[in-house]
């Protein structure tokens, strides 16, 4: 699996310190700015405290002035004097509720506003494409979690306060003795739950970073949707989105851990403090302690105490971790990008999809990373032999065209290598090959040997482990999508026509092209037929009404308006009948410039100047006639298309 790379942003195992410092001035700024809101919060709160005192020391009076001192009465008006208590609640938690949006609000509206000010920022600063896609993920999820938990947080931190303070008050008047027993083990799992805060924080970090990750990953593949589709690579993003579920499925399940270990924290704080009180009455009897102050002490324990701690921590292991990491990744400093070519290890993965070239350009031809393991093509290997002539060797006559040696070559490969993953077996190793401009060349081989893979080193959207791709002179490798585009045009084997007039599907990547040039293109290519029937160049185009065969010739055409020197067909005539694809062949290698087909019929590699076989041992190159008398593989593939098997001429 493609780690993602922690290193690049040491707040994803940050332990909680390094938060807590840089979001203190923040929070102090934050709440000077609010403090009569604090203070009537807190006078709201003071009602607690006496609330909290009333219930316990009612039931201690209740029973030792009244039920066994034998006042009926007595008992009965101070556990009315208890209910009261309780029934006051209800108004004071309205109050606290009330005050409480004063500060939820500010808080929301102004993580909202640096939100959108960074993300602008960013967009501003990296120009197109430079877009922040993680600000999705803080506008919405991550501002609620922190406007949540931080509301939470301030009603259980004030509740445990106040409360703790009124039932402690009670205890103690009760009998300093109730301190001594009760505060051990109270204190006991209270450290406990501390000593889970700071790797929970990390946790929760991590578990944040994974679903930032996730989201901008599924950004960028909504946004190339129509790339992805035209050249075959949903499935490697497909895969990268899997690997991002799972990494965020594994921090998902580190934090279940060390809330099991906080749960057990918490278990130890709410039930030792009973049983110790229980084991405790023979010895508290001895000193003193009355049946009706044990009874006040168990109901300040049950009703006030431990409840209140409880929520505190419930609340600190989760809102608390959750604010303090969602804070620092909204307000904190500008986390290094990990999306754009910083992140060796994702910058390598067939995943990273990339935004939609603005410029003209068959789609998903954008220059693409080097490929991560699985990411198709197949893992058979395929090494160059002395046969395919290099840059400096004597090109045979290819068709009647004469060898221009003081031409740049149309496509150069030297020593090209390309695997995916360090340990897989390379799917071409060591590829040396010569295309002189103006030739037509047919590549074949046994499905998932690596043709797809060759075109997309050629057009540059796949770069290679080793070695040089070169197109007309010019490295292709981490070029720019509107200099590649003016290079060569890739037609992959799922056609790609768009919704619009049939003139703009044929003009997309020759905008310049005029009616005449259209006319001659639709007639080269046989298209006339699909014109009439869709009534005219101008007619709009509904890409689920034309067949697979149809599509192709679209794209057929488009390719031919296109002024670039390079056509690169990746099966790109399978859906087409033999003498369609013939006419379509044959109107393509007329046309000024190279030719390289991956042969989906025995007919387009003899029509071919030279035929490259790539057969997972050697790769072989030349004629028709040289290729069958040198290569097994071709033999049986020339048989296999014929019906028979094949004759050496």
């Amino acid at each position: 699996m493609t780690r993602r790379a922690a290193s690049a942003d040491p707040r994803e195992t940050d332990d909680g310190s390094g938060a807590v410092r840089r979001l203190a001035p923040h929070a102090r700024r934050f709440l000077a700015r609010r403090s009569g809101v604090l203070v009537r919060l807190a006078l709201w709160s003071l009602a607690e405290t006496g609330q909290a005192f009333l219930v316990g020391q009612g039931v201690a009076r209740a029973v030792d002035q009244g039920f066994l001192a034998g006042d009926t009465r007595r008992g009965l008006l101070w556990l009315t004097v208890a209910l009261v208590a309780v029934l006051l609640g209800a108004p004071v938690i309205r109050g606290v509720f009330a005050e409480l949006a004063g500060l939820t609000e500010p808080l929301r509206d102004g993580l909202v506003r640096h939100a959108v000010d960074r993300s602008l920022g960013s967009a501003a600063a990296g120009g197109p494409g430079g877009t922040d896609r993680a600000a999705v993920s803080r506008l919405t999820n991550q501002v609620e979690i922190a406007r949540d938990s931080f509301a939470g947080l301030v009603l259980t931190l004030r509740s445990f306060v106040f409360t703790a303070a009124g039932a402690l008050l009670g205890l103690l008047s009760l009998h300093p003795s109730l301190l001594v027993v009760v505060l051990p083990p109270l204190s006991l799992g209270l450290g406990l739950f501390l000593v889970t805060l700071r790797p929970m924080a990390a946790a929760q970090r991590r578990a944040l970073a994974a679903d930032e990750a996730l989201g901008d990953h599924a950004a960028r593949s909504r946004a190339a949707l129509r790339d992805l589709t035209a050249c075959g690579t949903g499935p490697a993003a497909a895969r990268r989105g899997a690997e991002l579920i799972e990494d965020a499925a594994a921090a998902a399940r580190v934090l279940a851990g060390w809330a099991a270990v906080r749960t057990a924290a918490l278990g130890v704080a709410g039930h030792l403090p009973v049983l110790a009180l229980l084991l405790a009455v023979p010895w508290l009897r001895g000193r003193g302690v009355t049946a009706g102050a044990l009874l006040g002490a168990f109901t300040y324990l049950v009703q006030s105490l431990l409840p209140a701690l409880h929520t505190l921590m419930t609340a600190l292991g989760a809102a608390g971790s959750r604010l303090l990491v969602v804070l620092d990744r909204i307000i904190g400093p500008e986390r290094p990008e990990r999306t754009r070519a910083a992140e060796p290890e994702r910058a390598g993965g067939p995943g990273s999809v990339r935004a939609p070239a603005a410029t003209r350009t068959e789609p998903a031809l954008a220059a693409a990373p080097r490929p991560a393991p699985g990411a198709g093509g197949g893992a058979v290997t395929a090494r160059a032999t002395a046969a395919i002539p290099g840059p400096g060797d004597d090109a045979p006559d290819l068709g009647g065209r004469p060898a221009d040696r003081a031409r740049t070559a149309a496509v150069e490969l030297r020593s090209v290598t390309l695997s995916y993953g360090v340990r897989a077996e390379p799917v071409l190793d060591s590829l040396d090959l010569c295309v002189a401009p103006g030739e037509h060349l047919a590549v074949v081989g046994p499905s998932g040997i690596g043709k797809s893979t060759l075109t997309r080193l050629v057009a540059g959207t796949l770069a290679p482990s080793g070695g040089e791709v070169r197109v007309d002179g010019r490295e292709v490798t981490g070029r720019p999508p509107a200099e590649l585009a003016a290079l060569r045009v890739l037609v992959p084997q799922e056609a790609y026509v768009f919704s619009g007039t049939l003139s703009d599907n044929l003009t997309y990547l020759g905008p310049g092209a005029s009616r005449a040039d259209l006319d001659a293109a639709v007639d080269a290519l046989g298209l006339w037929p699909l014109v009439e029937r869709l009534g005219g160049l101008d007619a709009p185009v509904r890409p689920a009404e034309l067949s697979h065969g149809e599509r192709q010739l679209v794209a057929l055409t488009r390719a031919w308006v296109s002024p670039a020197p390079l056509l690169l067909l990746d099966e790109a005539t399978c859906h087409l009948d033999p003498a369609a694809e013939a006419r379509a062949e044959e109107a393509l290698a007329r046309r000024p410039g190279t030719l390289l087909v991956v042969a989906h019929r025995l007919s387009s590699a003899v029509r071919a100047d030279r035929v490259l076989v790539l057969d997972g041992t050697d790769a072989v190159c030349g004629t028709h006639d040289e290729v069958l008398d040198r290569s097994p593989l071709y033999r049986d593939l020339t048989g296999h298309w014929q019906g028979g098997p094949a004759r050496r001429r």
